[in-house]
């Protein structure tokens, strides 16, 4: 009998119906001479400290660095997961060989070897690797099965993430939270979060510093173009009037006038970072509820394997490109112009060097369904329509620059202008994004005409005046990015992926990241924008050791963790080198100076006391991607165009319409509701049975609303 382990039940359920094994039984399917059993994610986990010892059960100072002698795992204590357990050891002993189907990733093979680590798994193991759950890929893949041995690098990489991760992670959070953090809560240290913190923290100081300065530019407008003084801008409005007056007296020239055409490169296909900062930019969703979403098309055989950080495809993938588009029914219209001719085969799409376990993520050949969530529906058009992108030709420009002078000053202008749409076609009936320099984006839409050199004329010419202004707090996207290449600002997409070795975590792991510096209140957002709390400032202030903090060292890390992956570095090596910087750091922190860092509940205790001397300021709105259901408490909630509903309403069922009893609500009454169970007393029902006028509406226990 072959076992199949899968990672989840829905997984397994698919593969169980391809081989065959239809016969249920419990914790496992049967049948066709194979045995397809599960795990829920992880089963297993390393050991904590008082595994090791009863003395590591307080957090002592002294005590630290915990260095076990050699790092154990442990069931995840857990009814459900213990039960799940028993049923795979069985299994493994029966069973004349195992097939490893988990997750093909770092991540999916640490979880099974685990489990058979556990399960004192001593039978021939082989490894299912698929990039798609549909029919065909799994057939492909258990027809061509490779021995578990190909696969070990990658689990020495990721045992090695998950011992580093726990010597920083228990030791530093150990060291800091006794040292500085007053016996009132945990400091959490982490190799990843730190330095991710750390950069919001930079930003915000960067942004608290910034001084606004006021400054003056000239301008002029000559046969309708307007055109731009080329020196430096101007500091007191007194010198900005001097320059209009020589301005006003001197005709405007023209020095030189230049049309260039150029190409602007196709767009690149998804990677979870570069899927996850589209969806952030174009709605505002999370990196974690993206990563949600696409795993559930994913698991839905909608697209392909996630969890990638590149953006090539494999070559072998170019053969069924054109089956695919032909199956993507509601974009016909973009694709007919595709298949008119043989899809081109190039450089910057299909690439096997660029690829390492997984290719970019793209549609399938099934297409999405009816009953696919909002959310899913709008992330699957981002994948599609950027599948399509790639294959249209490059979007053909041409680039106007004009010189002119007035007097002495020199003043230029540019102008662009799109002569063949190419790929750009695909997105024209898209909103176009919002920028925030409106007058800008005026100038670089104006139309220019033919000038010749050495033309003259009348001008007219004025004063601009403007302010400077602070950097951009980070968003979502903009932090993902910025971890990504280490914090580098790299806005070129070839260079990116250059650095993407160095980038600090994996793209799997980043929204979980971001999402536990919310968790523990370093953090919070802002409209879209994330701020650095005063806890999260003072805890970087506190932090002297730069390895701790710095992206570029962090990613150092990865980037060994990567080699370790190629089989170039050793893993043991990497372990020793974090035993050293966890033991130089302990004494470091032990024998330096101590204080205390003011938490976030504290600094809103300080808050609330200003506030009765200050004038209060509107109070900003939890965001409903940010509120948990109240009923089934997994998923978040989303804002529709007529209720707000559970992400999940599908199995959930959670929802409440903006407009109940003829009256309709607001965000901040709804989010009272939903938070509270009861809004305040409100007025102007209009259509109630009992024809109630005025009451509080409550969420009854089974999640209905009532006005009493």
């Amino acid at each position: 009998m072959k076992l199949c382990i899968a990672e989840k039940p829905s997984v397994a359920r698919d593969i169980a119906k391809v081989l065959g094994a239809t016969t249920p039984k419990q914790g496992y399917m049967e049948g066709n001479g194979y045995c397809v059993t599960w795990t829920f994610g992880h089963l297993c986990t390393l050991k904590e400290p008082h595994d090791y010892g009863p003395q590591f059960k307080s957090w002592n100072l002294f005590s630290l660095p915990i260095i076990p002698n050699s790092f154990g795992i442990k069931l995840i204590p857990n009814k459900g997961v213990e039960n799940q357990f028993k049923v795979i050891e069985k299994l493994v002993e029966e069973c004349d060989e195992v097939i490893n189907c988990g997750d093909a990733g770092q991540e999916g093979e640490l979880i099974q070897r685990w489990v058979l680590q556990k399960a004192k798994c001593n039978k021939p193991i082989q490894r299912l690797w698929i990039s798609s759950l549909t029919e065909d890929a799994i057939k492909e893949g258990f027809a061509s099965l490779k021995p578990a041995e190909d696969y070990k690098n990658l689990y020495l990489a990721g045992n090695a993430r998950a011992i580093g991760d726990w010597l920083l992670g228990i030791n530093a959070t150990r060291l800091f939270t006794k040292k500085f953090g007053g016996n009132k809560a945990v400091l959490s240290i982490g190799r990843v979060q730190t330095p991710t913190l750390a950069m919001l923290v930079q930003r915000q100081k960067e942004i608290d510093a910034f001084t606004t300065e006021e400054y003056w530019e000239l301008k002029t407008k000559y046969r309708d173009v307007i055109f731009n003084a080329a020196i430096d801008r101007l500091k007191t409005l007194e010198r900005a009037e001097k320059g209009l007056e020589y301005l006003k007296v001197n005709p405007f020239e023209i020095v030189s006038f230049e049309i260039k055409e150029g190409k602007e490169k196709n767009p690149r296909l998804f990677d979870l970072t570069g899927l996850q900062v589209e969806a952030n930019k174009k709605y505002g969703y999370s990196a974690e509820n993206t990563l949600n979403y696409i795993q559930s098309l994913y698991e839905k055989k909608h697209v392909t394997y996630p969890r990638v950080d590149t953006t090539y495809l494999s070559e072998s993938l170019y053969p069924k490109i054109t089956g695919i588009l032909q199956k993507m029914y509601p974009y016909q219209d973009l694709i007919a112009p595709l298949l008119e001719a043989p899809i081109p085969k190039s450089k910057a799409v299909f690439d096997d060097t660029k690829v390492t376990d997984h290719h970019a993520i793209i549609p399938t050949e099934i297409p999405p369904s009816q009953n696919l969530s909002r959310e899913e529906k709008l992330i699957y058009d981002l994948i599609a329509k950027r599948f399509i992108a790639v294959f249209y030709p490059e979007c053909k420009i041409s680039n106007t620059l004009v010189e002119g002078k007035v007097g002495t000053i020199p003043f230029k202008t540019s102008g662009r202008q799109v002569l063949e749409a190419g790929w750009r076609a695909v997105y024209a009936k898209e909103p176009k994004e919002e920028t925030t320099d409106k007058d800008k984006e005026k100038e670089e839409e104006q139309t220019i005409p033919e000038f010749i050199v050495g033309e003259t004329g009348p001008h007219d010419p004025k004063i601009h005046q403007g302010k400077t202004t602070p950097p951009k707090p980070y968003t979502e996207a903009t932090l993902l990015r910025a971890m990504e290449t280490a914090g580098k600002q790299v806005e070129d997409e070839e260079l990116r992926e250059m650095l993407k070795n160095n980038g600090i975590g994996r793209p799997s792991t980043r929204a979980n990241i971001i999402e536990t510096l919310f968790k523990r209140k370093y953090i919070e957002k802002k409209r879209k924008n994330l701020i650095a709390t005063q806890t999260g400032i003072q805890l970087i202030d506190t932090i002297e050791d730069e390895l701790l903090k710095s992206p570029e060292l962090t990613g150092e890390w990865e980037s060994k963790l990567r080699r370790i992956e190629k089989g170039e570095y050793e893993a043991n090596l990497f372990k020793e080198e974090l035993i050293q910087m966890v033991t130089e750091l302990t004494e470091k922190v032990v024998y330096g100076k101590g204080k205390v860092i003011t938490l976030q509940e504290e600094e809103k205790e300080e808050i609330k006391e200003k506030k009765k001397r200050e004038p209060a300021q509107k109070k900003e709105l939890q965001s409903w991607e940010e509120t948990k259901c109240p009923k089934c408490k997994e998923h978040n909630l989303i804002k529709g165009k007529t209720a707000v509903g559970c992400s999940d309403f599908k199995n959930c069922g959670f929802k409440i319409t903006f407009e109940i009893f003829g009256k309709k609500l607001s965000d901040k009454q709804l989010l009272d509701l939903v938070l509270k169970g009861k809004t305040s007393k409100l007025k102007g029902f209009t259509t109630h049975p009992e024809a109630i006028a005025e009451g509080i509406l409550t969420l009854t226990d089974d999640f209905q609303t009532q006005l009493s």
